[in-house]
């Protein structure tokens, strides 16, 4: 049994006298496909995107039993005026309950929120439920500032409360430090890597404990820079116990690991070895299997790289499956 928690969808339109800043969808002559047309975005979508019967075609191909579908990036227009971001949000979470109310099993809908007005977020989290969506998904910054600055506390509090996973994925910001080209590779791991970094060191993963988070790609660069902050924190190698006189940065409270072991992450990092160090420092019960489909190709069959480790078939079926249900905070369906 497979979940594939990181795939995306696109509406199929949107609605007659919408704001103009909204996107468009055009149809393609003699194509199932359908063009996405968002300011400088213009994006051939195929139709699994949008039609439920073909995303359970292609799960059926690739070996998959559910998907978590979330809106594909492109849609975080943190940039719209709060307004239109609200009415936005509100056209593709609708959507999002159509699509996957046609098979509720197979298809797992998270909603959108415009996070540049963070009351208007917080406030539209009920929406979201009451949708039947399971969750909600925000990008990784927010106009290029942190996702664990304190204005936003009050959303992943109300997430928490609400018993909401959220979906951190990854969105590059551009910086003058790379070349553009850089954008969807190594900008895609720095965003990550700063996403969950900041929800530690901004004090919101201490503040709602209870917050169930995942984010796209296994966060980037996160797992690997974490012991270093594990050594500020404790003062030893390995993990040893703390010594507090040989720290740098002490504190009372659970240690830079403790924390990343609260966070889900996804397994689309394209090497093996890069799994097998994710579920030696994280754990087997951290990840969730990832294809960010039909964006991507998936790989055939899904989860082929996992399948490679060679792993007790216990814990391969906990990240294949078992994972994905607890950050939903759902029974897994028969």
């Amino acid at each position: 049994m497979l979940v594939d928690a990181h795939a995306h969808l696109l509406p199929y339109d949107y609605p007659a006298g919408a704001p103009s800043c909204f996107p468009s969808m055009e149809p393609i002559d003699g194509d199932t496909a359908r063009t996405l047309l968002f300011g400088r975005t213009r994006y051939r979508a195929r139709d699994a995107y949008f039609d439920a019967e073909r995303r359970i075609e292609e799960q059926d191909a690739s070996g998959v039993d559910a998907e978590v579908i979330t809106p594909m990036p492109p849609l975080l227009r943190y940039d719209l005026p709060a307004a239109d971001g609200l009415a936005l949000s509100r056209h593709v979470n609708e959507f999002a309950a159509v699509l996957c109310g046609a098979d509720p099993a197979r298809l797992v809908g998270f909603g959108m929120v415009p996070m540049q007005d963070p009351d208007a977020a917080t406030a539209e989290l009920a929406a979201i439920k009451e949708h039947g969506l399971f969750g909600v998904e925000i990008a990784s910054n927010v106009l290029g500032g942190s996702i664990g600055d304190e204005r936003f506390l009050p959303f992943f509090a109300e997430a928490e409360r609400l018993d909401l996973p959220v979906f951190v994925h990854a969105l590059p910001t551009p910086t003058d430090r790379l070349p553009a080209s850089a954008m969807g590779t190594y900008v895609v791991g720095l965003e990550g890597a700063l996403a969950a970094a900041s929800l530690v060191m901004g004090g919101t993963a201490a503040k709602c404990p209870g917050l169930r988070i995942s984010f796209s790609h296994a966060a980037g660069g996160y797992p690997l820079m974490v012991s270093r902050h594990q050594y500020f924190w404790g003062g030893t190698w390995n993990e040893e116990p703390p010594v507090p006189e040989k720290a740098l940065a002490p504190d009372d409270g659970p240690s830079p690991l403790d924390y990343a072991r609260r966070f889900y992450y996804d397994s689309m990092v394209f090497d093996r070895r890069a799994l097998r160090f994710l579920v030696d420092l994280l754990g087997p019960d951290r990840l969730l299997v990832g294809s960010d489909f039909p964006a991507m190709p998936r790989e055939e069959p899904a989860g082929r790289s996992l399948r490679l480790l060679d792993m007790d078939p216990g814990v391969l079926e906990q990240i294949t499956w078992h994972n994905a249900w607890s950050w939903l905070g759902v029974d897994p369906p028969r």
